[in-house]
């Protein structure tokens, strides 16, 4: 996936995927408090509970490994990196290393698999939360590592030109409300394209919050974006298209299907929505590989969506709740960050290093620099950071509420 392909794509119009090309993230979650102590702005993403308080850890395992799906795919699966004479390796990935190329193709799927565990997650951390909790646990949540990404990301392509063309100071100071994409200006980085997408999932699952969390309002609500998402393509209504976005929502609504099954139990209705998604989503595959991959199969790219799909299940109906290790709490907790910052600059530093050693040890070396990076982020900016907008936050909406009174 190029990242001039994603910043072609963050208009609005319809097939050319104005939700589909720019994590993750990656995946953002955010911590439902359920003691005095977890309810500091501590913006774990990776510390996702059910219902009784019990720890989801496979979901963070899972959240990693999307992360590093993508991000070997982008360092050595897409198309871009495949051609002659191209600005990361300077000649197709697939002749140094045809093994690593082979699967690394697939990749991009990592994205479709953070949209799903984001309509889960989502929908468990809003239950019981009024529409400001919600509001605050987003923002603490996405902004802090993401302004630092912004910040590195420039820095990076501006001390290291040729690979990727640093934006115009004033369109860099727009990336930092992270609402570019609508009105138009590029990316920083061409994978903040997801943001966009999430971000209009939460304005629409903002209605439903509003109005408290059921059963039944979360059913009615797949069912209506599910209906608008495909009536959106040939409505011929920007708009329509924009808020429906019909290219990620089949993947958010088999999140939020998920989830309500973990939360009330199975039943048909639920598997009835589960298996449109599937449906739906192995035909926007196709659509996405057949318009911007060009390098994977329908076929495989199903194969692997599904068999996340059946692990999705699993972790629904408790099939991995033995599932521990203190290890997956920090993996899940790198996972945006490492989404964020790895592409524009990982591809610039293998442009540099791609003749001082073995092409998989550098994809290998770079990703694992990436890693130690995320944790320093979200060891020394996420944390503090989400505590500052937090209390922030809730004075603000404090005196909001004295003034009406």
């Amino acid at each position: 996936m190029s990242m001039q392909d994603a910043q072609r794509r963050t208009s609005i119009p319809r097939r050319v995927l104005s939700g589909l090309h720019q994590p993750l993230p990656p995946g953002t979650a955010q911590v439902r408090p359920t003691t005095r102590a977890t309810t500091r702005a501590t913006p774990r993403a990776a510390v996702v509970r059910d219902r009784a308080g019990r720890r989801l850890y496979a979901i963070d395992g899972i959240r990693l490994l999307a992360a590093l799906m993508v991000a070997v795919h982008h360092y050595a699966g897409t198309n871009r990196v495949d051609q002659p004479g191209n600005r990361v390796w300077d000649r197709p990935v697939s002749d140094i290393m045809p093994t690593v190329f082979r699967f690394a193709s697939y990749g991009w799927i990592g994205v479709e698999i953070f949209f799903v565990i984001s309509g889960f997650v989502i929908c468990m951390s809003c239950w019981g939360r009024s529409p400001r909790q919600f509001f605050v646990s987003r923002v603490i949540r996405l902004y802090p590592a993401y302004w630092f990404a912004v910040a590195f990301t420039t820095v990076v392509l501006t001390l290291l030109p040729g690979v990727w063309d640093r934006l115009r100071t004033r369109d860099v100071l727009l990336n930092v409300t992270m609402l570019q994409s609508g009105s138009g200006v590029m990316n920083v980085d061409g994978v903040y394209w997801t943001l966009w997408s999430e971000l209009r999932f939460y304005l629409l699952f903002l209605v439903v919050v509003w109005t408290g969390l059921t059963y039944r309002k979360v059913v009615v609500f797949c069912c209506v974006w599910g209906a608008a998402a495909m009536l959106a393509p040939i409505s011929k209504l920007p708009l329509l298209e924009l808020v429906a976005n019909p290219e990620g929502a089949w993947y958010f609504i088999a999140g939020l299907a998920l989830y309500l099954m973990h939360r009330f139990g199975q039943d048909l209705l639920l598997w009835g929505i589960l298996a449109m998604a599937w449906l739906m989503g192995q035909r926007e595959l196709g659509i996405r590989i057949d318009e911007v991959e060009h390098v994977s199969g329908w076929r495989g790219s199903v194969l692997i969506f599904t068999v996340f799909l059946l692990a999705m299940v699993a972790i629904a109906l408790g099939a991995t709740d033995r599932v521990r290790g203190r290890w997956l709490v920090t993996a899940g907790a790198l996972t945006y960050p490492l989404y964020l910052m790895h592409y524009a600059a990982g591809t610039t530093l293998i442009n540099r290093l791609r003749d001082t050693m073995d092409a998989r040890l550098l994809v290998v070396s770079v990703i694992a620099g990436f890693m130690l990076l995320s944790w320093l982020v979200h060891r020394y900016v996420e944390r503090p950071v989400a505590g500052l907008l937090k209390r922030g936050l809730d004075t603000s909406f404090a005196r909001l509420r004295n003034a009406g009174a």
